[in-house]
């Protein structure tokens, strides 16, 4: 997908209601970005973390401007909708929060050019402004059975979509974060966590490594690669006869375009430096590359 390209694809996101008299001071102590400041239409990236301060959930809050709706609306990667609200269930205590999940919206991505003219979505309750390095464009979500693909985008497959995603370096929730992930090592503190809102659960270890340089033990990292053959997610990478990370999504390479993957790199090893990729075929050798910049 390229900027001069418009397209369209259905995102895989649960979508959650969140609301409740208490509703913001509740998820103000809960997740990583200032909730209480969210001006209504506006949405954020935000982590919700464990005390120990790794990774439960990175999903969007948008803050509703319908009186009559919702006050927050959410959305996380499929499959995630359940694990979040178990997360946001275990610290409510005595307090009027109501979290549900719409099993009736979905997400419409529109990318390229051609997106402010693009005609309205009727059934886009909440527009999403996406600005991934290499790719922009707007996240519409509302009614599925009433979001349409607008006139003049074409509709791609979900693996040309996913490849805009290991390109732009944008990790998802199962393949890059786990409940093992440091926010740090995925490179999302900057657009997810207030450094100057109070306390939320988990806070500190992000204080902490935030305050020594985001030294982690490894970092995400591109891996590029020429093999016509494409790894699985899961080979590792070896560097002098040592294991120094491992794949978690693969993209193939298409036309002049080579594979590109997305991995969990020692913080040993520099971009530029070559490793093998190693898997259950031939090894072949990868390049380790610095994610691209957010815009």
């Amino acid at each position: 997908m390229t900027e001069t390209n418009p397209t369209a694809f259905w995102r895989a996101r649960d979508v959650l209601s969140i609301t409740g008299e208490d509703a913001v001071t509740y998820l103000q102590g809960q997740l990583s970005q200032d909730v209480e400041a969210l001006a209504p239409g506006t949405s954020a990236d935000t982590l919700i973390l464990q005390p120990q301060g790794k990774i439960d959930a990175w999903f969007r809050i948008h803050r509703s401007d319908d009186p009559d709706g919702p006050l927050f609306i959410a959305d996380v990667a499929a499959g995630w909708a359940e694990p979040l609200i178990a997360r946001l269930e275990r610290f409510k205590l005595r307090v009027k929060v109501d979290i549900n999940i719409r099993r009736d919206w979905g997400c419409l991505a529109l990318r390229g050019s051609g997106i402010d003219s693009a005609d309205p979505v009727v059934g886009a309750v909440v527009r999403v402004p996406v600005q991934w390095p290499g790719h922009h464009g707007v996240d519409l979500l509302g009614p599925r059975d009433e979001l349409v693909i607008p006139a003049g985008f074409t509709e791609v497959e979900a693996d040309v979509a996913d490849r805009a995603r290991i390109e732009a370096g944008i990790p998802e929730m199962g393949t890059e974060l786990t409940e093992s992930t440091i926010p740090a090592a995925a490179g999302i503190v900057e657009r997810s966590v207030s450094f100057t809102k109070g306390c939320y659960t988990g806070q500190e270890l992000v204080a902490r490594i935030d305050s020594r340089g985001n030294n982690t033990p490894k970092h995400l990292r591109h891996i590029a690669f020429a093999a016509d053959d494409a790894p699985a997610p899961g080979a590792g990478l070896v560097l002098d006869g040592k294991s120094v990370g491992e794949l978690t999504s693969v993209a193939p390479a298409v036309g002049q375009s080579p594979g590109i993957a997305l991995a969990y790199v020692h913080r040993s090893v520099e971009p530029a430096t070559v490793v093998e990729i190693t898997g259950s075929g031939a090894s072949i050798a990868g390049e380790v590359k610095a994610l691209p910049k957010a815009p």
